[in-house]
Formats: C-alpha cells, structure tokens, sequence
C-alpha cells in the first residue's frame, strides 16, 4: 500500500514538473522577448538622458571657456575738448563693469588723445568695481586707411559727405571688421559711447549660442519709423510690402548702438562678402530707391531687405533705444509700434543726446 502510495505521489510529482517546463518553455520565449524590449527602451532612455547630461557638461564648459575673455569696441574718437562725449563714455564703461562678471579685453578705436583719455577712464571705472579687463592698441592710423579701400566706394550710399576723408571710414569700421582685425579674434562685441548697462555683458554674449547657421550678426531693430520714412518711395511703388513696416514682422531697418560680430562667419560667408562692393550696393540702393546717412546701419538695414537671414535679431531690451525725434515728424499715429519695448531693460542707448535714466542701483 506505501509503495503505491509513493508510485502515486512520484507521479504526481513528475506530472507537475512536466506541467511546469511546458510552462517554461512555452512562454519563456514572450517573457524574454518583452523583457529584453524593455530594458532596451530603458538603456536606450538611460543612454540619451546620460548624453544629454554629458553635451549640457561639454556646451556648459565650452560657454564657460569662451566666456573668460569678452572682446569689446568701443569707438571713443575726437573726445579731447568734448566733455559730452567723456561723460557718456564714463557711464558707457562704469555701468558695463558694474554687472560684468567675466574679463573684458577692450579695444578703443580713436586718435592717441582720446585713447589716452579712454584709459584713465577704464582704469577708475575697473577699480571702482575691482573689474579685470585688458586694453588692446590698434593702430588706428592704419586700420582707418584698410577700412578706407574696402568701403570708399560704398560710403556715398551711405553719408552726407560723398568724399569722405579716410578717417571717416571709421564709421564704417563693422562692416568691414572681419577683413581688418586678426583671424585669432572671432566673436565681438561693438558698442557705441552712449550706453548704459543695467545687466551683466556676459548674459549678451551669449546671444552668440542663439545664432541660426546663416546668421553672422546680431543686432536690434531701430525703435523709430526711420527706415519708414527712408524707404517710403518703395513703399509707395509696393502696397504690402514687409520693408519699412513695424515689428514682430516688419522690415524695420536696424540700430548699430549694439553689434554682436561672428567674425569667423563674417568671414566664411560668401553671401555677406559678394555684398560688400560698390556693385551690390548700388543695385540694392536702386532695388529699393534708398539714399542713407547714419553710415553702417544704413547698410545693415539696406541688405537686410533682401537677406534678412543674415541677421540675428536682438531683443529691443539689448538696445533700448531713447530718442524720440520721429514721434511729432508725422508718425505719430504708428510711432509707438516702433518704439515699444517690454521687459527687463539690459541696456539703455542715450541716442540722438537723449538723456538716460537714473537706475536704482545708482540711488543707493
């Protein structure tokens, strides 16, 4: 009787382990295969998140590493026996090194008196604010004659004075700045002598990580209807054009107070080069029936008319223009679609000698 008993439980036994190796081999293959498809989307997640980590690292870095060293231009010229234009270069430079947290290399483009004058204002503005930064010495002599044979042709398009001396090139001195200055020297800042910062230059440099691929510059819409008025004869022959018109989609020509130059892409970009002769220019100024006369920001505004992916567009708080001159000259009615600017202001641009305001950094 027991050893029935045990026959019957051995049975048993065999008959449960059959049961479970067919269970084992019929939906081992499933469980594998989703297990398997599973980890792949979670080491395949896990792979993209560590990569996304590793190139946030590598971009963050590379920031920091571009970030030691700003290059800036300022042009501070015939200043000797102008207490106006001094005056606006000290809070140009005093309110940069106030916010600025990375070393600024600066070059001064103006004649050795002004230079002279730009250093001992520099050097107390940096002080003040235990601020480290270089002055760089060009020759400016020599620079203004480079910039003379690039641009001698152009400079009628674009001044009142259609014989300009040499010296007057100067005005032309970022159009031509990627031709002109050392090929080591690949991303600058050019700023006019009437500014007021109200934030950290570092945060506008990095405008330069927002370029699109076509893009060799940044720089801000002009906050007045004057390309309005300037190309107002096209306008009139081309109901519905873009050109002269108000942001966000307008054509609104440009302000040159703040440049953000990729001279590495000034350079290379066969576009922006073919534009820079006398032949482009006169057929763009026809194109558009366009006379100017503020010098590099005509130009800029004329090209972006017909290549506007050249241009990276700079927030209006980046060059918070002041001037007011078109408001009561007939655009009145539109002058406020121009002029607008919301947000945190960064940089406020006393231009056409309008007074900037006082902060309230500069009340404590």
């Amino acid at each position: 009787m027991d050893m029935i008993y045990i026959k019957k439980s051995q049975i048993l036994v065999l008959m449960i382990g059959c049961i479970l190796v067919y269970i084992l081999f019929k939906f081992w293959p499933w469980s594998s295969q989703t297990f398997t498809a599973t980890n792949k989307i979670y080491y395949k997640s896990d792979a993209k998140e560590k990569l996304r980590a590793t190139t946030e690292q590598t971009v963050e870095k590379d920031v920091k590493k571009k970030l030691y060293n700003i290059d800036v231009i300022i042009t501070f010229s015939k200043a000797k026996d102008n207490r106006a234009l001094q005056q606006k270069f000290e809070v140009t430079v005093d309110s940069m090194f106030k916010w600025a947290t990375v070393p600024i290399s600066l070059y001064i483009i103006g004649d050795d008196e002004s230079k002279d004058l730009a250093d001992r204002i520099i050097e107390g503005a940096a002080g003040k604010y235990n601020s480290k930064y270089t002055m760089v010495s060009l020759d400016v002599e020599n620079l203004a004659k480079e910039l003379h044979e690039i641009v001698k042709e152009m400079q009628p398009y674009f001044s009142y004075k259609p014989g300009a001396y040499y010296s007057d090139a100067l005005f032309f001195l970022s159009m031509a700045l990627h031709q002109v200055l050392p090929d080591s020297i690949t991303n600058v800042i050019m700023l006019d002598a009437d500014l007021k910062f109200n934030a950290d230059i570092a945060k506008l440099y990095e405008e330069f990580y927002k370029f699109s691929d076509d893009n060799v510059m940044g720089i801000a819409r002009e906050n007045q209807p004057v390309y309005r008025h300037t190309f107002s004869l096209y306008r009139t022959r081309h109901h519905g054009t873009r050109v002269g018109d108000p942001p966000p989609n307008g054509l609104t020509g440009f302000n040159s107070g703040v440049l953000l130059l990729d001279l590495e892409r000034m350079r290379s970009s066969e576009r922006y080069n073919s534009l820079l002769t006398a032949a482009s220019v006169k057929s763009l100024t026809t194109e558009f029936s366009f006379k100017g006369h503020l010098g590099d920001q005509d130009f800029f505004s004329l090209v972006s008319m017909a290549h506007e992916n050249l241009f990276h567009i700079l927030p209006c708080t980046w060059n918070r223009q002041l001037c007011e001159w078109w408001r009561d000259k007939g655009y009145q009615d539109v002058f406020d679609l121009y002029f607008k600017c919301e947000g945190h202001i960064n940089i406020y641009h006393g231009n056409c000698n309008t007074a900037l305001p006082v902060l309230d950094w500069e009340k404590v």
